[in-house]
């Protein structure tokens, strides 16, 4: 029933490793796979190749979401990473298109991503090989983040562009908001920028982001 070769007992341990994951809370699962005391990984997120993941303290990391490290991933502090989230530092297309989509095969393209620190990703994003994320970027639900992201931005949109630049008076507005526990109503500004939505006075819209693209994705 189980293969005995050098593949298939290279993968096992990391397979029992999730396996046993899944019957613990955030903080242990992040305890068993070696990730900072402050880290929380929820049920059914994978990292592939996690020792080759640098990661700061206080993440978070939600249900779903998929990391692949096999290229180099770099997180940085207090950074979230939503539902769902795929990260992909490996592309398999030149494999797929010349017919050597084999195990080890030379064609599989790895390039690193780093993704810096107060940033949070959006649910069921997309985050390409070779990319760049800023410190304290947002990246809005439902994003494919193709090219590189500079600091103090959200991006949104498949592609991924600026959407506005936040400076620290907006976040500091937004602190004192949230600590007076005040409570978004339909009348009042949301926090998140939509079609519909003016940017904010304190932001500086622009209309895309900067950087290198990357190709297709496995």
């Amino acid at each position: 029933m189980f293969h005995d070769d050098d593949r298939s007992n290279r993968l096992r341990p990391a397979i029992l490793t999730d396996l046993v994951g899944q019957y613990m809370n955030d903080s242990e699962r992040a305890a068993l796979l070696g990730l900072p005391p402050t880290t929380r990984i929820r049920e059914r997120a994978k990292i592939v190749n996690p020792e080759r993941l640098e990661i700061g303290e206080h993440c978070w990391i939600g249900e779903g979401a998929v990391l692949d490290a096999s290229g180099g991933l770099s997180i940085g502090a207090h950074t979230s990473i939503g539902l769902n989230v795929l990260v992909f530092t490996h592309s398999s297309w030149l494999a797929n298109m010349t017919l050597q989509n084999h195990s080890g095969s030379d064609l599989i393209e790895r390039k690193p991503i780093r993704i810096g620190k107060g940033c949070f990703i959006g649910g069921n994003s997309v985050i390409m090989p070779g990319v760049v994320i800023g410190d304290f970027a947002t990246v809005s639900p439902l994003s494919v983040v193709a090219k590189d992201v500079p600091d103090r931005c959200i991006v949104g949109g498949n592609p991924a562009r600026v959407i506005q630049r936040i400076d620290d008076e907006h976040i500091q507005a937004e602190v004192r908001r949230v600590r007076a526990g005040a409570h978004p109503t339909q009348s009042q500004e949301s926090p998140w920028p939509t079609a519909s939505t003016p940017p904010l006075s304190s932001a500086t819209a622009s209309s895309s982001a900067t950087g290198t693209s990357s190709g297709p994705t496995a």
